[in-house]
C-alpha cells in the first residue's frame, strides 16, 4: 500500500492554485500595511459599528483584492475539506482526516444553519453571527466541542487505540501505511507516530475529550465560587469585603505551579488534602443554586420547596459521590455512584481554586458599581432582601463581562491544561492530552517535527477561537 500524499489526487490542480493564491493574499496584506504609513486616504465609508474605512482610489482596490483573494482561499479550504470527506483518503492525507471529522462538519453545519434562522429570537448568542471574528471563534470553538463528543462518547472519529502500539510505526512520518494491518483495521497514520509507536492523529482528537471535560466544568465551578462571594462582597462592603478582599489576593500571591506540584505529591496526596479541597469548593453551586431558588420564590412556599428539592437533592448526591472515594479520608457515602479520578480532581480543584479569586474581584467590582443604578435603588424601595436585588437585579446586567470573561478564561484554563500535561501534572503520563503529547513530542523535535506540532496547533485553535469568541460577544454586547 502506497503512503498518502497531504493532498492526495487535488495535488495536480488545487495545489498550485492555492500556492498561487496564498502569497498573493499576504502581498495584498502587506502591500495595505505599507499604504497605511504613506499612503493619504481617498475616501471613507461608515462600518455598522460606526468605524471608518478608506474606499477609495489604491486603498480601496487593495480592500477589494484581499476580499476577493480571501474569498478564493477560503473556496479552495472548503474544496479540500469537502472532497475529502467524500472520497477520503484518495483526496490524501487531509481527506482521510477530513473524512473522519463528517460527523463534526455535519454537526456544524446544522448548528450554523438553525442559529442564522433563529438568530433574531436566540438574544446575545443570535447577534453573535453578526460578526464574523464571533462567528470564526465560534466555529473553532464548536469544532473541537463536537469532536470531543463524537469521539469520547460516541467512538466515531479516533482511527486507532490512542494507547495501542503498532510494530514498525515508531516515529513513522504522516501517511505512512500500518504494518501489518488486518481486516477492519484503518489503513494508514494519517498524522504518522509518535516514539511509542502511537497514532498521532487519535492521540490528539482524544486529547479534546480531556479538555472539553475539564476547563468549561472546572470555569464553570470556578464562577460559582467567585459569584457566590463577591455578590456579598461588593455589595455589603464593610469588614466582609476586606476580609475576603484580603484572601482572594492571599491566593493570587501563592506560585500557581507550585501549588499543583504540592497536590500532586503523593504525600500531600495521602493526606486527603485535594478531596478535602473539593468538598468546600463543590458545594458552592449547591450553595448558590440553593439561595437562587430561595429569593425567586420565598413568598411563594409551596413552589419553593418543589424547586429546592428537585434541584438540590440530585445536586447533593452528584456532590456526596463527586468528594466519596473508597478507600481514602472521605469516605462514608454508602450512596457512590461513581469516582473521579485522582489525577484529574487534582487537577480541576486546582484550577477552579486558582480562578475563583479572579472572578471573585470581577463580580465584587461590578457589583459596587451596579449597586448605585437607579433600578437597584427602586428594589430596594419595594422592600426586596439583599440576596433577591443581588441575583435578581444586579447579576444579569452583569452578564455581559461575566460571559465574555468565562470564554476567556475557559481559554487561560486550557493553556492551564496544556502546561500542567507538559509538565506531567496531575493527569495519568500515558494520557493523550495535548500537553503531555506535546512534550514527548518536542524531545526529538530537531528530526521529528508531526508528533509535536499537530497538538501544539490544536492548542493554538481553541484557545485563538475561544479569544475571537470572546471578542464578537464583547462586540455585540456593547451595542446592546
Amino acid at each position: 500500500m502506497e503512503p498518502l500524499t497531504w493532498t492526495g489526487v487535488f495535488a495536480s490542480f488545487l495545489d498550485p492554485i492555492a500556492m498561487i493564491l496564498a502569497p498573493a493574499f499576504v502581498a495584498v496584506v502587506i502591500i495595505r500595511i505599507v499604504l497605511g504609513w504613506v499612503e493619504p486616504d481617498t475616501g471613507m465609508k461608515s462600518n455598522p459599528d460606526g468605524t471608518l474605512v478608506a474606499t477609495g482610489g489604491i486603498w480601496g482596490a487593495a480592500d477589494k483584492m484581499r476580499a476577493t483573494l480571501g474569498l478564493a482561499i477560503l473556496a479552495v479550504a472548503v474544496v479540500y475539506i469537502l472532497g475529502g470527506a467524500l472520497i477520503g483518503p484518495k483526496a490524501g492525507i487531509i481527506g482521510g482526516m477530513s473524512q473522519q471529522l463528517l460527523p463534526v462538519w455535519i454537526a456544524l453545519i446544522a448548528t450554523f444553519a438553525l442559529s442564522i434562522r433563529y438568530k433574531r429570537k436566540l438574544g446575545l448568542y443570535g447577534k453573535l453571527f453578526d460578526s464574523m471574528i464571533g462567528m470564526i471563534g465560534f466555529a473553532l470553538v464548536m469544532f473541537w466541542v463536537f469532536t470531543a463528543l463524537f469521539s469520547g462518547v460516541f467512538d466515531l472519529i479516533g482511527t486507532h487505540d490512542p494507547l495501542g502500539q503498532v510494530s514498525g510505526m515508531k516515529n513513522k512520518v504522516p501517511g505512512t501505511p500500518l504494518r501489518g494491518a488486518e481486516e477492519g483495521d484503518y489503513a494508514w497514520y494519517l498524522l504518522g507516530g509518535d516514539k511509542l509507536a502511537r497514532d498521532v492523529f487519535t492521540r490528539v482528537i482524544e486529547g479534546s475529550t480531556v479538555v472539553i471535560m475539564i476547563a468549561p466544568l472546572a470555569t464553570l465551578f470556578a464562577f460559582m465560587v467567585g459569584i457566590t462571594l463577591g455578590l456579598p462582597a461588593g455589595y455589603y462592603g464593610g469588614k466582609l469585603d476586606t476580609l475576603l478582599s484580603f484572601l482572594a489576593n492571599l491566593i493570587l500571591a501563592f506560585p500557581v505551579i507550585l501549588l499543583f506540584y504540592l497536590l500532586v505529591t503523593p504525600e500531600i496526596r495521602a493526606t486527603g488534602l485535594p478531596q478535602y479541597m473539593a468538598a468546600f469548593l463543590f458545594v458552592f453551586p449547591l450553595v448558590f443554586l440553593g439561595v437562587l431558588i430561595h429569593s425567586r420564590f420565598r413568598t411563594q412556599p409551596k413552589k419553593n420547596m418543589f424547586w429546592l428539592a428537585l434541584v438540590l437533592i440530585p445536586l447533593a448526591v452528584l456532590y456526596l459521590s463527586g468528594i466519596n472515594e473508597s478507600g481514602s479520608k472521605i469516605d462514608f457515602w454508602p450512596l457512590d455512584l461513581f469516582d473521579i479520578d485522582g489525577g484529574i480532581l487534582v487537577v480541576f480543584v486546582s484550577v477552579v481554586f486558582v480562578n475563583s479569586p479572579t472572578v471573585f474581584r470581577i463580580v465584587r467590582g461590578l457589583v459596587m458599581d451596579i449597586k448605585t443604578r437607579d433600578y437597584v435603588a427602586a428594589a430596594q424601595t419595594r422592600g426586596e432582601r439583599p440576596w433577591y436585588i443581588m441575583l435578581w437585579e444586579i447579576l444579569p446586567n452583569a452578564r455581559g463581562p461575566l460571559i465574555v470573561d468565562f470564554c476567556l478564561r475557559i481559554g487561560y484554563t486550557t493553556i492551564l491544561l496544556g502546561t500542567l500535561g507538559f509538565f506531567g501534572l496531575g493527569l495519568e503520563p500515558e494520557s493523550p492530552n495535548w500537553g503531555n503529547t506535546i512534550n514527548e513530542g518536542r524531545k526529538l523535535l530537531s528530526v521529528y517535527l508531526h508528533p509535536a506540532l499537530p497538538p501544539a496547533f490544536a492548542l493554538l485553535s481553541l484557545v485563538l477561537g475561544l479569544n475571537l469568541l470572546a471578542d464578537g460577544l464583547r462586540e455585540e454586547s456593547l451595542r446592546d
